[in-house]
């Protein structure tokens, strides 16, 4: 489920249910709410920092993409949009990624590798020349952004056999764009994209216009119960109900006294195979008086506002709060440290939450 993988949280989980929010909770626009386009962007040029290179381009993308998906553009809305850019791209559509060529080849290699594809294969492959007129190699010396990287990559598919064997039909190149979204979510939420379609969905990710529709709706195109944006911003970068589901593992834990890695991920994601959370949580069945079908019916809806609703979450928090003597935080950062061949440092998901949710604090201030 999740994208990459400090107890923190001011709102409580009610035993019963829990109404959807204005703000934060929903992306519907209330009874009353103006959304003119024009004084959208209008606005936007106003917090888009005046560093950034056209400002009213990135203005009308993203009041187009906050219009044409019916989100509405509140300050806090385009303040948080705002901060994901700035903090994943600096206002570049397709930014530089540093030591690309470098990444590159070492995926190669390590396909290479694991296929048991001899090195002077490998070297044969890349010294053909693509479509382009230059060889891959040369292209992959002189890459610099992910964009780049991923036509490479697309055509070293297509022309060479090499390139099939070691990547089959898949491009490694899997986020991109101003936002860093990842191709499939933006492939999974095509069907309603505005703009007419330059090649693929794939392609489109890599522009302006598309980065930014595909990342405001992996921002804004779920309902959630928070109360404030970082928990929003920490599911931007884990997946959608990490920080939600994170909370019910801390809860799960309280309760079993098994060690949990709150990573958000409550099922093996296409696996009937129990994992972690699921063999936790039936270890309380009798409390809960639940089977493992029940357990597992309701674990199965991680991804969902639904799973809110499910007996198994009522309960778990309902034991929790008999056995602690105080509610428990309805929502908590996830403890998933990033994996990607672009970080050099020790990050995780909290650190990158708080990052974003400082931008946003600074937008807001504006």
């Amino acid at each position: 489920m999740r994208t990459f993988k400090m107890i923190a949280g001011l709102r409580w989980a009610p035993l019963f249910g829990l109404a959807l929010l204005v703000g934060c909770s929903t992306q519907t626009p209330q009874p009353g709410f103006e959304q003119r386009p024009a004084s959208v962007k209008s606005e936007l040029v106003t917090l888009i920092p005046a560093s950034a290179d056209d400002r009213d381009g990135w203005a009308t993308d993203i009041t187009a993409a906050f219009s044409a998906q019916n989100l509405p553009a509140t300050r806090d809305n385009l303040c948080a949009t705002l901060a994901v850019i700035e903090q994943e791209s600096t206002y570049r559509a397709d930014p530089s990624v540093p030591n690309l060529s470098t990444i590159a080849r070492e995926e190669i290699d390590r396909r290479a590798s694991a296929l048991h594809i001899p090195g002077f294969l490998v070297d044969a492959g890349l010294n053909l020349e693509s479509p382009n007129g230059k060889t891959y190699n040369q292209r992959l010396n002189a890459v610099t952004t992910e964009r780049e990287m991923s036509e490479i990559f697309e055509d070293f598919i297509d022309m060479a056999p090499l390139g099939r064997q070691l990547f089959g039909s898949l491009n490694p190149v899997h986020t991109g764009g101003p936002m860093q979204v990842s191709v499939g979510f933006a492939e999974d939420h095509a069907k309603n994209y505005p703009y007419p379609i330059d090649g693929s969905i794939r392609h489109e990710v890599f522009t302006r216009r598309g980065g930014l529709y595909f990342g405001i709706a992996h921002l804004f195109g779920y309902p959630a119960n928070y109360d404030e944006p970082l928990y929003r911003f920490a599911d931007f970068n884990a997946g959608w109900y990490a920080s939600r589901n994170a909370a019910f593992q801390a809860a799960v834990t309280q309760l079993s006294g098994i060690p949990l890695a709150l990573d958000g991920d409550l099922i093996i994601p296409g696996s009937r195979q129990a994992g972690q959370t699921e063999l936790a949580v039936r270890t309380l069945k009798g409390r809960l008086g639940m089977d493992d079908g029940e357990i597992r019916d309701a674990l199965e809806e991680e991804d969902a506002l639904e799973f809110e609703q499910t007996a198994l979450y009522e309960k778990v928090y309902s034991l929790a709060l008999q056995q602690e003597g105080q509610p428990i935080p309805y929502a908590r950062l996830p403890g998933i440290k990033l994996e990607s061949p672009k970080i050099t440092r020790n990050l995780t998901t909290a650190w990158f939450a708080k990052r974003v949710d400082d931008r946003w604090q600074q937008c807001m201030r504006r």
